[in-house]
């Protein structure tokens, strides 16, 4: 059984690709989002995805590693890794652009990527997606930030645990809870369908090494033995209750741009946070003048449904004018953005308990 927990329409159905030009990225595809929580196994999920409108290229761009605050945050995994797999022959699926496995394999890991929208000249990264039938295995596997995109994420993990006939996994993912205490409505995206709780996550497994949170709360973990993987319980778990100020923070947001629309007004972070946030100022009848991300990768193309182009904070110190609303959309990053920006605007992060 299924209980509903939050619907919104019309999410772009991949958030993280970008588009040569406005008009393709207002006419890109969308999709509804019906969030519910099984009672069973306590796991949430999008009730109305569709796997086939996914399709993963090079004009998805998801990297993070082009911030400082983001890089300590893989050295912590790292640490992680090092207690459990050190010396070990690794797997890392979704390995992406492949940052986090170069680290690995800088520190000594012996490691093989899979990825389909990997671009580098790595030999030893295969690009396309993870199957029983590539026939690979190694002594554990790194799974960061995958699992929420998974339709059917136990199914998936038996395939792993069968191709790799057990071993060990790292599980990566965002931590539903934060989203919840924190108001984080433009963290829930069509592209993943999966919404993890660290109980729900753990009881997945018969054995777990180690488990927690990582970069501020925003993410969690879990150290597994894959062949230790199982059904959920037979005992119903407790129901889960969205807040009813879950999407409140939208009304805050266009009372500060349209108070003083002469002062200018930017999104700070155009990946997956900044996308859903522009876009839905957008439907609420107001818009920032821009969208800042420090990933060269995105800098002027444009944002799907919204069609907002992507400056570099280098054109945004140049044209928006001191005192200006900087929306950001990542409180983990707001001082390293302070001193990037010399601290010259208001700065709003959005995910802060004091911003709703």
């Amino acid at each position: 059984m299924g209980h509903e927990l939050y619907r919104v329409m019309d999410l772009p159905v991949l958030q993280n690709r970008t588009f040569a030009d406005a008009h393709s990225a207002r006419a890109s595809a969308c999709a509804d989002m019906v969030l519910v929580q099984d009672e069973q196994s306590g796991l949430i999920f999008n009730q109305a995805f569709d796997p086939d409108k996914l399709s993963y290229d090079s004009d998805y761009q998801n990297e993070q590693a082009h911030s400082a605050q983001f890089q300590r945050h893989l050295q912590d995994v790292e640490g992680i890794i090092a207690r459990h797999f050190k010396d070990r022959e690794l797997i890392e699926v979704g390995c992406g652009k492949g940052y986090f496995l170069e680290l690995l394999r800088e520190r000594g890991y012996r490691i093989t990527g899979i990825d389909p929208a990997y671009e580098g000249d790595n030999a030893d990264v295969i690009k396309a997606p993870f199957t029983r039938g590539l026939g690979l295995s190694a002594d554990a596997v790194v799974l960061r930030h995958v699992l929420e995109h998974i339709a059917d994420p136990r199914a998936f993990l038996a395939e792993m645990a069968e191709a790799n006939q057990g071993g060990q996994i790292y599980i990566e993912v965002p931590c539903f809870d934060w989203i919840v205490e924190h108001r984080a409505w433009f963290d829930v995206f069509y592209e993943h369908v999966n919404y993890f709780r660290l109980d729900d996550l753990r009881r997945m497994f018969g054995t777990v090494h180690e488990a927690g949170h990582l970069f501020g709360g925003q993410y969690l973990y879990v150290v597994a033995d894959l062949g230790t993987l199982r059904e959920p319980g037979e005992t119903p778990v407790a129901r889960l209750e969205m807040p009813l100020d879950f999407t409140a923070s939208i009304e805050r947001a266009k009372q500060i741009i349209q108070a003083q629309p002469e002062a200018g007004s930017a999104i700070w972070g155009a990946s997956s946070k900044g996308v859903i946030y522009s876009l839905f100022l957008q439907r609420a009848g107001v818009s920032v003048d821009q969208v800042v991300d420090i990933n060269p990768a995105k800098q002027g193309r444009y944002l799907p449904l919204s069609g907002a182009r992507v400056s570099s904070p280098e054109e945004v110190m140049a044209t928006l004018p001191e005192g200006a609303n900087l929306f950001v959309m990542n409180s983990n990053y707001l001082d390293e953005i302070k001193r990037m920006t010399d601290g010259r605007y208001v700065y709003h992060a959005v995910d802060s308990a004091s911003f709703k």
